[in-house]
């Protein structure tokens, strides 16, 4: 998992010791919890963090989705001011954990630990908690290419998939039944932090030219919530 900017950049704020690269290593790195229930995230270091004056500069932060990093949690086990007390942290030497008691919508987000007793302070891979729910088939829909942009000698066919969970939804296109690749991006909202459910839009996109030339457009969609493949489509020549 990448980094953000904003914690690369506290890397140069925090230089308590000197050592090699201790390499922090977090499990699990994926983790869907119910509302309401406990979650746990661990932390472990290659070399021991206790610091000569005796401290262990060990630090958790959470990275809401759009939003700055924080700091939850400085040397092992003391809160930030403002972070709630369902947040604690424990361990030692090369071992430490976080824990939230009762899970809650405003919890999804990623979840680092970071050392900074050696130089360079170096962090964990990232802990991405979702809210687990029951399975929700996602609503399809699809959209041709507006006048205007045909006007400007692109084509954009979107599909849009709403409110569905789990996150893993599969789309493929099809133009005149024939299947299409490499010519199409995906976007995925974050979590919805009203439903946990998740949003996603697939955008085709041609020449001009090329979208002219065929007829009918179509976009596949399977996931865990279906019991067989929904497919939307349209004639372009009834748009």
């Amino acid at each position: 998992m990448r980094l953000p900017a904003q914690l690369l950049g506290l890397l140069m704020l925090w230089v308590p010791g000197s050592s090699g690269d201790v390499v922090m290593t977090q499990s699990p790195l994926s983790l869907p919890v119910t509302l309401g229930q406990p979650a746990s995230i661990s932390c472990r270091s290659t070399q021991s963090l206790v610091y000569s004056d005796g401290n262990t500069y060990l630090n958790w932060f959470q990275q809401r989705p759009g939003q700055s990093p924080r700091r939850l949690i400085y040397k092992v086990s003391n809160r930030d001011s403002g972070v709630p007390d369902r947040f604690s942290g424990s361990g030692s030497g090369t071992d430490f954990t976080l824990k939230i008691t009762r899970v809650e919508a405003e919890d999804v987000g990623v979840y680092f630990c970071m050392q900074g007793t050696h130089w360079p302070s170096t962090f964990g891979q990232g802990t991405k908690l979702e809210i687990k729910r029951t399975v929700a088939a996602p609503s399809v829909f699809i959209f041709p290419p507006s006048d205007e942009q045909l006007k400007s000698g692109t084509a954009s066919v979107v599909c849009l998939l709403n409110n569905f969970y789990p996150r893993e939804a599969k789309v493929q296109w099809k133009v005149d039944n024939a299947l299409q690749s490499g010519n199409s991006q995906e976007s995925v909202t974050e979590q919805d932090s009203k439903d946990s459910t998740y949003s996603l839009s697939s955008t085709l996109t041609l020449s001009k030219a090329d979208y002219e030339k065929h007829k009918v457009y179509a976009c596949e969609v399977t996931h865990q919530g279906l019991s067989s493949p929904v497919t939307k489509s349209f004639n372009r020549g009834e748009c």
